[in-house]
């Protein structure tokens, strides 16, 4: 299978977890990225340390300042994107940052339900409105018809605890806010899709698997799946992806996840 090939690509919360996962894989490759952007709350705080350490190594990867949940600090990270690329456009939008707050149903609030929603839903569609001039311009340019990560693409990542069919691990994570706020996520990756599908832009919704990160842990059980896997097993995913996946709910492995 072709490895996934992308001029540029922006991923939210990239330091740590998944996304840092992302970003190692994306400067491995044979062919990568002509730009990286990485973004995150505080890219000179302690907890961007690694990202500061990659971003040292490779002149490609630029750390920009981003909280999701910010409509001002978006539209600054877009125009920062956009002075980066000059006249080139976004390829490949991965929407990765978000948030769970670990409590039984009973004891979930009006305001742990807002911020979660606020982040993990909210977010993902401010990136797509304020992105969507850069991912237009990559669709233009790119030869070709059809679909494709490689041409423009908002992957927006979801959780298989966003599945109304599934409720996977309801008694070990209950999360109601988490995954009230992943199954909006599914809806608005389907909205972005047949909103976006005329400007040349594939629109997914992407469950990572239970990985092996902070989040992944804060329910107090290990889970299965390593960062690594995961990341290699979506990229996989997205080189593969075409016009007749786009407003899919897909996981890692490829396999759709029930809505």
């Amino acid at each position: 299978m072709a490895e996934l090939c992308v001029g540029s690509v922006l991923v939210t919360g990239a330091n740590r977890g998944i996304g840092l996962g992302l970003v190692h894989h994306f400067l491995r490759m044979p062919k990568p990225p002509q730009w990286i952007f990485a973004t995150c709350r505080d890219p000179k705080g302690q907890r961007a340390q690694d990202l500061q350490n990659l971003a040292s190594k490779h002149p490609n990867l630029v750390i920009i300042a981003l909280e999701v949940a910010n409509p001002v600090s978006i539209k600054a990270a877009a125009a920062k994107v956009g002075e980066h690329l000059g006249g080139s456009g976004l390829n490949l939008l991965i929407n990765n940052a978000g948030m769970v707050k670990p409590k039984m149903l009973e004891a979930e609030t009006l305001e742990d339900m807002t911020d979660t929603y606020t982040t993990n839903t909210v977010g993902p569609m401010l990136m797509g409105q304020a992105f969507l001039p850069l991912l237009k311009k990559a669709a233009q340019g790119s030869p070709g018809s059809g679909l494709s990560c490689s041409k423009a693409a908002i992957v927006n990542m979801s959780s298989i605890g966003g599945s109304i069919t599934s409720c996977f691990g309801w008694e070990m994570m209950p999360v109601a806010s988490y995954r009230c706020s992943k199954a909006a996520l599914n809806m608005l990756s389907k909205c972005q899709s047949l909103a976006y599908k005329e400007h040349g832009i594939l629109c997914v919704a992407l469950h990572p698997g239970w990985v092996q990160t902070d989040m992944g842990s804060s329910a107090g059980h290990t889970p299965p799946v390593t960062v690594d896997d995961s990341v290699q097993g979506m990229l996989k995913v997205l080189s593969s992806l075409s016009e007749k996946d786009t407003g899919a709910f897909l996981d890692w492995e490829g396999k759709v996840v029930p809505w």
